[in-house]
């Protein structure tokens, strides 16, 4: 499902129109940005948590050369399915 095809079934299901489920989704993933930038989890009870994670600086190999390389630190997101979404599959 891509975002087109989600903004629609969003649609669907809510009764809104596209054009204010498209406003809705982006409203959505503008807000959960904006709580991990500042390093806030965002908890959806029975879906999921959005939290920030940490991955650890590490050396790497670039596979055409085979020189080792540093790979700094990084910030990742991090996505924990909730009890009802892992109950769907």
């Amino acid at each position: 499902m891509n975002k087109s095809e989600l903004i629609e079934s969003i649609a669907k299901h809510s009764g809104l129109t596209q054009k204010d489920s498209e406003k809705a989704l982006d409203g959505f993933m503008e807000s959960v940005k904006a709580s991990l930038k500042k390093g806030d989890a965002v908890q959806l009870i029975g879906f999921g948590t959005f939290s920030v994670g940490q991955r650890a600086a590490r050396t790497g190999v670039n596979p055409k050369t085979k020189a080792k390389l540093k790979i700094p630190a990084a910030k990742t997101v991090k996505f924990k399915a909730g009890s009802k979404l892992k109950g769907v599959l």
